[in-house]
């Protein structure tokens, strides 16, 4: 199985939506537990090792891209 990357979602805007919702109210600490314990559901929902660290790359890169832009944008 490849990952994709492009929407797999009908209503995309409600799929974000429904991830920011599940955030409202919790403090920091309560955001990253929600967080850790989404990815490793869907992570286990995937079931594919090599899929699942392809997209720790992604997003490993995509968070080292929006760090160097703002350092960019800094300077």
């Amino acid at each position: 199985m490849a990952l994709s990357t492009s929407s797999n979602f009908a209503k995309p805007d409600d799929a974000f939506r429904a991830v920011v919702e599940a955030h409202r109210g919790l403090t920091d600490d309560q955001s990253a537990d929600l967080d850790a314990a989404l990815v490793l559901i869907l992570a286990n929902h995937i079931g594919d090792l090599a899929v699942l660290r392809e997209a720790i790359s992604l997003a490993q890169r995509r968070m080292a891209d929006a760090s160097q832009q703002q350092q960019q944008q800094q300077q």
